[in-house]
């Protein structure tokens, strides 16, 4: 019945196995700085989704992050969004209360002549980029329920793994018809503060920034995630691991690095780095195996690090489908067999690294979305 929406809205794709997909962890086993010219956005005129996201772990307690999301459909419509999300602390005046959620629709924006820099042509949102490319300002008045106003200087050198941070996709890897990139500033130094309802939240702290593009069908691209960001008074441990769909022979690609003031300590991808669910929850709702415990894990040359145990109870499950249509919600889930879910945790764990050990601030996701 559903066949005809599964080629209208280009759910399905064709079993083209795992040498279909050229991971960045075959280009070289080391990793390489991110320079300013690598951070602009690309703005494809092709299906495409880019991003670029800043995640707040602040000395208050409170965690956070902000994100502006670019996106080309089909090479006819584009959109923009900002999103911004606040983190009470699990303990203290934050016990129990709801996290802050805000999300508002771009209509009219445009990126610097250097595609550095966006800007909405109202003013109201504004991601800058500093001269040397060692710093961003984010502002955005768009929602008087979140007013953002936050800088991210680079603590440490940013990262790529590989050469150029890009896994591809395609049976020819000279033409590839798709790819996945992610950049990283792991350690960043962040100033400035959110204002809420209730009044400001202060953001003094440390955080991370990752510029991602996912150059394809996000759908095709992968099928699940996992995403750990750990940051501690002496470390950042971020590592990004996905797993594509059956069309490339559920292929798991994972980036990962671990750094300290000024230095990176490590930067690699799979098999030095992984994620691993150690215990399955579950989610009787909609039938995910949500995890309960995970192991993180970062090893190559001079560097062999853990981060492990329980993450449970999990601060939000983000249901991806929910701001879409119902209508079209009904025909994608059940054309696809799919219910996209991001599960996020926030727990307090202890990083080995070379024999030493550190408490940290977690924040993880697990998505699953086929």
């Amino acid at each position: 019945m559903f066949s005809w929406a599964k080629n209208a809205v280009g759910l399905t794709e064709p079993i083209y196995g795992p040498s279909a997909i050229h991971s960045v962890a075959d280009q070289t086993p080391s990793s390489t700085e991110v320079q300013k010219a690598d951070l602009a956005w690309e703005v494809m005129d092709t299906t495409n989704v880019e991003t670029k996201t800043f995640y707040m772990t602040s000395d208050s307690g409170h965690l956070g992050l902000v994100q502006i999301i670019y996106s080309n459909v089909l090479g006819v419509r584009t959109t923009a969004q900002f999103n911004s999300k606040v983190y009470y602390p699990r303990e203290g005046e934050g016990n129990g209360k709801e996290h802050l959620w805000a999300s508002d629709n771009l209509a009219s924006f445009e990126f610097s002549k250097d595609k550095q820099g966006f800007v909405t042509k109202s003013g109201d949102v504004r991601m800058e980029l500093s001269e040397d490319g060692r710093s961003y300002v984010v502002k955005s008045t768009i929602n008087k329920g979140s007013v953002v106003d936050l800088r991210f200087t680079q603590a440490s050198p940013g990262f790529m793994a590989g050469k150029n941070g890009t896994t591809t996709y395609g049976t020819d890897a000279a033409k590839p018809w798709g790819r996945m990139k992610h950049l990283f500033w792991p350690r960043c130094k962040v100033e400035g503060s959110i204002l809420t309802q209730a009044g400001p939240v202060d953001f003094t702290g440390r955080g991370v920034f990752i510029h991602a593009l996912q150059g394809m069908k996000p759908h095709f691209a992968a099928a699940r995630w996992n995403f750990a960001n750990f940051q501690s008074p002496s470390y950042s441990a971020i590592l990004m691991q996905f797993t594509t769909p059956p069309s490339y022979g559920e292929s798991v690609v994972a980036v990962g690095c671990i750094a300290e003031d000024g230095k990176i300590l490590f930067g690699g991808a799979s098999p030095g780095v992984s994620a691993t669910h150690t215990e399955v929850k579950g989610d009787p709702d909609n039938e995910w195996p949500e995890p309960g415990k995970v192991k993180f894990e970062w090893k190559g040359e001079g560097c062999e690090a853990v981060l492990e145990g329980g993450i449970l109870p999990r601060v939000d499950r983000v249901d991806v489908m929910g701001e879409l249509p119902k209508f079209v919600k009904q025909i994608a889930t059940q054309a696809s067999g799919t219910k996209p879910y991001i599960y996020q945790y926030t727990p307090k764990l202890t990083l080995e690294i070379n024999g030493k050990k550190e408490e940290g601030q977690l924040f993880m996701e697990a998505t699953f979305i086929s």
